[in-house]
């Protein structure tokens, strides 16, 4: 019944699509390029420059289904500017999914790091048995190209990697993905092929954290679960799919606190919560980013030059759920650290 029902779905999501970029108004912002499609944007600022780590969709033929096959990535691009606005210079192929030995199938959003020297890039593929795994590559350059790992990274699973340094120096990856991220599978760290997606009455799946090693490419502790809670300290059940955790995990802070974004996926929000620590728990306080035309949301928060962007993407230029383009727009706060939600599109 699951499948029947998100199978209905997603066809009429692919139809509306269309329909959406009509009516749901004039967009903010516009597509930052347009000669491939883009998704996911992971940015950071490095030398002084902004880059930004984003899927590259394609069109493969690969069939629609429930797991997201249509979203059959094969590799990297690259993407750079000196400030919001600027040109964008797209860098090539930084990772293609034939140089990584283990990968199967789906280069799914990636993000990146910077540490003495080195640049690593954080990928989530399929691995030989059809398993999300995240593997990391290695550049002396923000742009690559990237040398990956012969393996991915022991003890990761499932998808969407961001990884964050916080202000000791200590770097944290946060990841995890439900339906076709394969979250639902993993039980105490333990993978069950057959396990379910919860049922609306049941707590909600949890986003994944872990503390990485001075190698930048292994855990230093078991990963464990990030809760994200109510105004009452409860956890959301599933049946609150438009604020419980999907996918597409960020982290930054400000003025003190950790604030952890996220995308509620079926719901189709950017929502946020904040908590005193990189581990959580974090409380959950609201929308960033109302729903995008397409299917997906996925974002990315970071400061440049004392102001706050917000990178996303929609599906402006195709009109189709899995082919994608990336935009930014300035994000604000409220006197309190409260984020003002962002209108993607203006209707006036």
């Amino acid at each position: 019944m699951l499948k029947l029902c998100f199978s209905t779905l997603l066809l009429c999501l692919a139809t509306l699509a269309s329909a959406q970029t009509d009516n749901a108004g004039k967009p903010i912002s516009q597509p930052l390029v347009s000669h491939i499609y883009t998704a996911d944007p992971s940015a950071h600022v490095f030398k002084g420059r902004i880059f930004i780590y984003p899927s590259h969709d394609i069109e493969t033929g690969a069939k629609e289904d429930d797991d997201g096959g249509h979203f059959d990535m094969k590799d990297y691009h690259i993407l750079s500017m000196k400030k919001p606005g600027g040109k964008v210079k797209d860098h090539g192929v930084a990772l293609d999914i034939k140089n990584i030995p283990w990968a199967g199938r789906q280069l799914w959003a990636p993000d990146a790091a910077y540490k003495d020297g080195t640049y690593f890039l954080y990928f989530p593929v399929k691995d030989k048995k059809d398993v999300f795994r995240i593997g990391v590559a290695t550049s002396k350059k923000p742009e690559g190209p990237f040398q990956p790992e012969p393996e991915p990274i022991p003890g990761s699973y499932s998808i969407d990697p961001c990884v964050f340094k916080d202000t000791d120096g200590n770097y944290y990856m946060y990841f995890g993905g439900i339906w076709g991220g394969q979250l639902q599978r993993w039980q105490n760290n333990t993978y069950n092929a057959t396990a379910k997606l919860k049922k609306p009455e049941e707590v909600a799946h949890l986003p994944r954290v872990a503390r990485l090693n001075a190698d930048m490419k292994s855990f230093a502790e078991p990963v464990k679960e990030v809760k994200i809670v109510n105004e009452n300290g409860n956890l959301f059940l599933e049946g609150n799919n438009d604020k419980r955790f999907f996918e597409a995990a960020w982290m930054h802070r400000y003025n003190g606190k950790y604030y952890f974004s996220y995308s509620t996926g079926d719901s189709h929000n950017i929502c946020y919560a904040v908590g005193d620590n990189p581990y959580g728990p974090f409380t959950y306080k609201g929308i960033v980013l109302k729903p995008v035309q397409g299917w997906t949301n996925h974002h990315s928060i970071v400061e440049i030059k004392g102001k706050w962007y917000l990178f996303y993407h929609d599906v402006q230029l195709s009109g189709k759920t899995h082919l994608r383009n990336i935009k930014v727009t300035e994000l604000k706060y409220n006197a309190d650290g409260t984020i003002q939600t962002i209108e993607p599109y203006d209707k006036n």
